[in-house]
């Protein structure tokens, strides 16, 4: 029987269950759990990001918008099932690591035999890539480099890119340029750089909360063999990159303003900057040994992350008001 409720929870934390509870569920809630759906959200706003531009641009397509939404979820998901994957097969997961105790690891925790993650992810995969082939089929050439540039980001982020400081890097490429200019260029058949630098201004966000997870998890990344860039560069340079770069999120929307790209309903935003003095108390303060009092439950041991993951939901806010706003301006 579906259970709506789980599929609502799944959406927005990732969910700590017993086995029991899981072999209670229904298919969608354990594919919504397993392949870390609440996540994805980030990715459905790149996508929508990029059609509220095609919209500014008077060249929205909705058709061809919600397939390359729902490519780039399932592309999503599906990375994250091969992440689970490869982590496991690498032994990483193993012996309570940092990823087993914020949210299930379901080959780990004896959910899913590996056969059955693997089918997960096949599936998944699949799906998407048989959207990518109609959008090639559709948009020709341009579209076919970004299709095999998705793929190659879904394959090989957890491995090798994790391992050597890429992968940072490679969310800010991904969640930037290759999803919204990318899903702009399949929406209007154009590319556009003025998108592409526009979307360095929501990219930096999820990348200083990767930065901020991978903060979180540095001594048992380090312990592992896992360099991310913050194991390459160091917790005290790694904080000041997270405060520079959400800082860069505003920078980013005042220069498109001066360059009249963006109309002044997008400086909203710049609403969010009192918010950042939160994240400069965390980041400037040594991480604490256990989870303080005013840290919502369920979230701990997840800390650094947690705050910059607070500050981009609020720059969002703001982002979207402001994007909504400058659309309308546009048309009329």
């Amino acid at each position: 029987m579906p259970n709506v409720a789980m599929w609502q929870k799944a959406l927005t934390v990732m969910p700590r269950i017993s086995k029991e509870e899981w072999d209670g569920l229904d298919l969608v809630s354990r594919w919504l759990i397993a392949s870390r759906s609440a996540v994805i959200i980030m990715t459905f706003t790149s996508a929508a990001f990029a059609g509220a531009l095609a919209l500014k641009d008077a060249a929205f397509d909705p058709l061809l918008w919600v397939l390359a939404t729902l490519g780039l979820c399932l592309a999503h998901a599906t990375n994250n099932l091969i992440n689970d994957l490869t982590d496991h097969w690498k032994g990483v997961d193993q012996g309570n690591y940092f990823r087993t105790q914020y949210g299930p690891q379901t080959v780990e925790d004896g959910f899913l035999s590996v056969g059955q993650l693997m089918t997960y992810a096949a599936i998944t995969g699949l799906a998407a890539l048989a959207i990518g082939v109609y959008l090639v089929l559709q948009g020709g050439t341009p579209v076919l480099w970004l299709l095999g540039a998705g793929a190659f980001f879904v394959l090989f982020y957890t491995w090798p890119l994790k391992y050597i400081g890429l992968g940072e890097p490679a969310v800010l490429a991904v969640w930037g340029p290759l999803m919204v200019a990318g899903t702009y260029l399949v929406v209007t058949g154009n590319w556009s750089g003025n998108v592409a630098v526009a979307s360095l201004a929501y990219a930096l966000g999820p990348t200083a909360v990767l930065f901020g997870k991978h903060i979180d998890k540095l001594e048992a990344d380090r312990e592992k063999g896992i360099h991310t860039l913050p194991v390459i560069l160091g917790e005290r340079l790694s904080r000041a990159t997270v405060i520079a770069m959400l800082i860069a999120q505003l920078g980013v929307v005042v220069y498109l303003v001066a360059t009249g790209y963006f109309t002044p309903a997008m400086l909203v935003v710049l609403l969010a900057a009192p918010s950042l003095k939160r994240v400069f108390q965390v980041y400037g303060s040594p991480r604490p040994s256990e989870a303080p009092d005013d840290l919502p439950q369920g979230v701990w041991p997840l800390y650094m992350v947690a705050a910059a993951f607070w500050y981009t939901r609020r720059f969002g806010a703001f982002f979207l008001v402001g994007l909504v706003a400058d659309v309308v301006i546009s048309r009329l």
